[in-house]
């Protein structure tokens, strides 16, 4: 598997990636740093669940690669980029710390990206608009855990495909593409963030928390999600010409040739 973070930065105006879950066996973290070497960035928004406090309550499971991880945003913060945390629902404490600064790190509830086209894009993590989580939220950790061993399982499974040579496959993904229900509820959760983006008047929105990586149109409102780096490993990309880009790590990181056009943007 060739690592990209040896080769030259890629130098991109914004960074956007949700739904990290540190804390959580199932997180790629490994991934997510060899993804943060490799980037330089001006902005880089944390859109929600980037700590899986809910799990460490099961069992606390923190690995140097995660400590990792957090270092290397702080690092990030330190020599310049503007870092803007969204907490999310398995994050939701920071929530309390809304409006907190700390050197070049912010927390907000929710914020307005201006790229450099001039297109405001509404940046929430996106659990309001679940109304399993809003009304059922013993419901929501219910079903987090069975998500949670289902992570786990795929896990495993890409170890075995990593030793025969083949790509990475997300078993979840795989079965919300496949399942009405999810696919159902997917076009719910998309649609509700569109509306509110709507309602605050800007070009997009940028949200997280259904582990989802979308770009798409939604009643002339651009809906963008981050996605994860639990099972589909991206992250939105902002040019410096303003254009956003999805970028799938894991096919980078076993093409890093497919890095040229974006580096070159810069």
């Amino acid at each position: 598997m060739g690592n990209v973070s040896s080769l030259r930065p890629m130098r991109v105006r914004t960074v956007w990636i949700s739904d990290v879950h540190l804390g959580f066996r199932g997180c790629s973290a490994e991934m997510l740093l060899d993804f943060l070497h490799a980037v330089e960035c001006e902005h880089l928004y944390l859109v929600g669940d980037i700590v899986d406090v809910w799990n460490m309550k099961r069992g606390l499971y923190w690995p140097q690669a995660h400590n990792n991880v957090v270092r290397t945003i702080l690092g990030k913060a330190k020599h310049g980029t503007r870092v803007v945390f969204v907490p999310g629902n398995h994050d939701e404490v920071f929530r309390d710390h809304v409006g907190t600064r700390f050197g070049n790190v912010e927390i907000v509830e929710r914020a307005i990206h201006v790229a450099r086209d001039g297109r405001r894009y509404l940046v929430v993590h996106g659990d309001e608009f679940d109304g399993v989580v809003t009304c059922h939220p013993w419901l929501a950790r219910l079903g987090g855990h069975a998500y949670d061993v289902l992570l786990a399982g795929n896990r495993y499974l890409n170890v075995v495909r990593r030793r025969l040579g083949m790509g990475y496959w997300s078993l979840a993904g795989f079965l919300k593409r496949r399942v009405k229900n999810a696919v159902n509820y997917i076009g719910g959760f998309e649609q509700a963030v569109a509306r509110d983006a709507r309602r605050h008047a800007v070009d997009g929105v940028v949200c997280g928390h259904i582990h989802h990586a979308e770009m798409k149109y939604i009643d002339g409102v651009r809906y963008i999600n981050c996605g994860d780096w639990v099972e589909s490993n991206t992250a939105i990309v902002e040019r410096f010409d303003g254009a956003l880009e999805l970028l799938r790590w894991s096919d980078r990181v076993v093409a890093p040739e497919a890095l040229g056009a974006v580096r070159r943007a810069g």
